[in-house]
């Protein structure tokens, strides 16, 4: 007897063994973008700290912070360039992962609530800030791969969801209680 149609039997498919990616792969693609992430905002933070790079320094990025509506303008720019410096270097280094990860996360949701409204491509847009913001935030949730400074630590050695989703409120929270004090 026949198995009618739409049963299981009749609508099961040999499909080949699907191969899983290697770690060591997953884990040099993490390191990659950790590199490239977490270099570029330890620049922008020390363009900002340090006129570095071509940048303005604490007194140029103060007056711009000052101009976008923020008090202290100087202070801003201290915890900006603090916040990308050390958190690029954390992500770079894989160190505290998710605290470095909701560090850039913090500091590029003020980045793009200061310039939305331009659309989205440059040079007027949010997509680099966009772009930023969602990188970090992956690393805050998957954690630094293999070859991180985390894996040294016994608390972080292993990738747990819930430490990368705290670290993202708080990154958040941080960043909207900063959006508040902004005119």
């Amino acid at each position: 007897m026949t198995s009618p149609l739409g049963t299981l039997a009749s609508s099961r498919i040999d499909l080949p063994a699907r191969r899983d990616a290697a770690p060591h792969g997953y884990d040099a693609g993490l390191l990659l973008l950790r590199l490239a992430l977490g270099l570029t905002m330890a620049a922008h933070g020390a363009q900002k700290l340090f006129g570095w790079f071509g940048g303005p320094g604490l007194d140029g990025t103060g007056q711009f912070f000052t101009m976008s509506g923020y008090p202290a303008g100087r202070t801003m720019a201290v915890v900006a360039g603090l916040s990308e410096t050390l958190g690029g270097l954390g992500l770079v280094a894989g160190l505290l992962t998710p605290l470095a990860g909701a560090a850039v996360v913090g500091t590029m949701v003020n980045a793009l609530a200061v310039k939305w409204g331009g659309g989205f491509f440059a040079p007027k847009g949010v997509e680099y800030e966009l772009l930023l913001t969602a990188g970090a935030a992956a690393l805050t949730l998957t954690g630094p791969g293999r070859y991180a400074v985390d894996r040294l630590l016994p608390g972080l050695r292993s990738v747990r969801p819930l430490h990368g989703v705290l670290a993202l409120l708080l990154g958040v929270v941080l960043a909207g209680g900063v959006l508040l004090v902004r005119k």
